[in-house]
C-alpha cells in the first residue's frame, strides 16, 4: 500500500503543483488571453459536449490511429529489410539521414498540396510520414544491433527464414522498435493539431483555432487542456502495452541489475 502511495504521489505530484500555481496566479487575471483557471473550468461542461466530442476529438483520433498504424507498419518492414542487408542499408542511408533532418511539420503544407487541404487523406499522409522516421530507424538499429550468436543458433537449429524473422529478429529488435513507437506517437499528436490547422471544418486542432479566432479564449484554453488530457491518457496506454509486449525484456533488465 506505501508503495502504491509512493507511486501515485511521483505520477500526481508535479501535475498538482502545476496546476495550483495556475489556479492561484491567474486568480485576478483581468486579461482576455490569460483567464483565471477557475473560468476555464467552468467552461468546460458547455464546451466539450458529447456532440462535439464526437464531432471533433474521434475524428482526430481516427487520423492519428491510422497514420500511426500505417507508420509502425511500413516502418517495420522497411526497417527490417534495411538492417537485415547492408547493400540496402549502404544505398539508403543518405535518403534516411536526409529525411530524418527535416523536421515533420515542414511536410504538412507540401502534403496539403498534393494530397488536399480538407480531406482525410492528407491529414493521415503527414501523420503517417511524420511518425515513420523514428520507427524506421530505431527498427534498423534494433536489427542491426542483434547478437551474433542468436542468427548463428538460428541457422544451427536450421530455422527457416520466416522463422528466424518472427522469433529472432523481431522480439530481438522489439526495444528499439517500441522506443521508436513511444517517439512517433509524440510526434503523431503534434502533428494531427497542426494538420487540421490547413483547412479542417472538424477536429481537436481546428476547434481550437475556431476559438482563438472567435476570440472565445476560454474555450481554446479548455481545448488545449483536452489536447494535454488526450498526450497523457495515450501515453500511458502505450505504456500498458509495451510493459505487457516487452516483459521478457524488463525481467531480463532486472535480473541484470540484481546481478
Amino acid at each position: 500500500m506505501i508503495r502504491f502511495l509512493k507511486a501515485t504521489g511521483y505520477v500526481l505530484g508535479l501535475p498538482v503543483i502545476l496546476l495550483t500555481a495556475w489556479w492561484f496566479g491567474s486568480a485576478n487575471s483581468t486579461s482576455p488571453f490569460w483567464p483565471p483557471l477557475s473560468t476555464i473550468i467552468e467552461t468546460f461542461p458547455s464546451t466539450w459536449t458529447w456532440d462535439r466530442i464526437v464531432g471533433d476529438v474521434f475524428p482526430s483520433l481516427a487520423r492519428l490511429g491510422i497514420g500511426f498504424g500505417l507508420a509502425v507498419v511500413v516502418g517495420i518492414v522497411l526497417g527490417t529489410a534495411i538492417g537485415l542487408s547492408p547493400t540496402l542499408r549502404a544505398l539508403s542511408e543518405p535518403v534516411l539521414e536526409f529525411f530524418r533532418a527535416v523536421p515533420p511539420p515542414v511536410l504538412v503544407p507540401i502534403i496539403a498540396l498534393f494530397a488536399g487541404y480538407t480531406g482525410w487523406l492528407g491529414k493521415i499522409v503527414t501523420i503517417a510520414l511524420g511518425c515513420l522516421w523514428p520507427i524506421l530507424l530505431n527498427t534498423v538499429e534494433g536489427v542491426r544491433g542483434l547478437e551474433p550468436v542468436l542468427g548463428d543458433t538460428a541457422k544451427s537449429y536450421h530455422l527457416s527464414p520466416w522463422r528466424r524473422l518472427v522469433f529472432v529478429v523481431l522480439p530481438g529488435a522489439s526495444p528499439r522498435i517500441f522506443t521508436g513507437a513511444r517517439q512517433s506517437l509524440s510526434i503523431g499528436v503534434i502533428l494531427m493539431v497542426i494538420s487540421e490547422l490547413f483547412g479542417a471544418n472538424r477536429g481537436l486542432g481546428a476547434a481550437i483555432v475556431q476559438f482563438q479566432r472567435s476570440f472565445a479564449i476560454p474555450q481554446m484554453w479548455t481545448g488545449v487542456i483536452v489536447l494535454g488530457l488526450i498526450g497523457v491518457l495515450l501515453a500511458t496506454l502505450f505504456k500498458v502495452v509495451e510493459n505487457r509486449m516487452l516483459a521478457w525484456y524488463v525481467g531480463q533488465r532486472q535480473i541484470e541489475r540484481g546481478a
